[in-house]
């Protein structure tokens, strides 16, 4: 769900995945875009790790980055790429028949791909520690404490089939911590992530086995709380 807020030529659109701005464009009588008149989608790519696939460890195995990066975050940007494929011939042909399938996979490939993307940048080989500045004092006021904040996520992340996120609010103005299922189910709609743990198998098993808890203690050894403080400010740079 995008909501656009501001000015007609300076769109900026508010998702489940946070604050996308749209550049300026000349729009003519229709409304449409005048410099992109033809149907064009955007061609998605994988993006490099912020730092090497042996930085994390002992907390994440090089193994696990590269099957996680190089594998499963590549197959979202591919099936991604395809759904959108799909959806432009579909409207170019008027044959809808396969268009439902597309929407959803779009819906899975793209959180897929844009959580991943946050999910690196959550973590960097000088990380851990508490958080600092006004996500903590905002921490601390919406959950009462650090540690309160954090039993809360860790319970997220121990039940969740997903993703455990902490969350803005840009309706009730708040954080919170929510449970994802897949990379779309039990989202929040409207909500900005600023903080992501991704807790699908594949994440932890080589490294933890059945063992999730320990992976969810070794993400807070390498967690980076200056992009979640990043990701904080972007949502009172737009919300407050």
């Amino acid at each position: 769900m995008l909501v656009s807020i501001g000015k007609s030529h300076d769109r900026i659109a508010v998702s489940l995945f946070g604050v996308i701005t749209f550049h300026s464009s000349k729009l003519n009588r229709r409304g449409t875009d005048t410099e992109h008149e033809t149907n064009t989608m955007t061609d998605h790519e994988l993006p490099p790790l912020p730092y090497d696939y042996d930085a994390l460890e002992p907390s994440i195995s090089e193994q696990v980055m590269t099957w996680h990066h190089d594998t499963h975050h590549q197959g979202y940007v591919n099936g991604l790429n395809a759904a959108e494929e799909t959806l432009a011939e579909n409207r170019e042909e008027g044959d809808f028949s396969t268009t439902p399938g597309a929407i959803s996979n779009v819906t899975h490939n793209g959180c897929g791909h844009y959580l991943h993307t946050l999910f690196w940048e959550n973590m960097a080989p000088d990380g851990g520690g508490e958080p600092e500045g006004d996500l903590a004092d905002r921490i601390e006021e919406d959950f009462g404490s650090y540690e309160g904040w954090k039993g809360e996520f860790e319970a997220a992340a121990g039940a969740a089939s997903g993703w455990a996120l902490l969350v803005y609010d840009p309706v009730a103005k708040q954080l919170r911590n929510v449970a994802v299922d897949k990379h779309d189910q039990g989202a929040l709609w409207g909500s900005h992530p600023v903080l992501a743990l991704d807790v699908w198998e594949h994440s932890y098993y080589y490294d933890y086995g059945p063992d999730r808890g320990s992976f969810i203690d070794a993400f807070f050894d390498v967690v980076n709380w200056e992009k979640a403080e990043e990701e904080y400010q972007k949502c009172l740079d737009h919300f407050e």
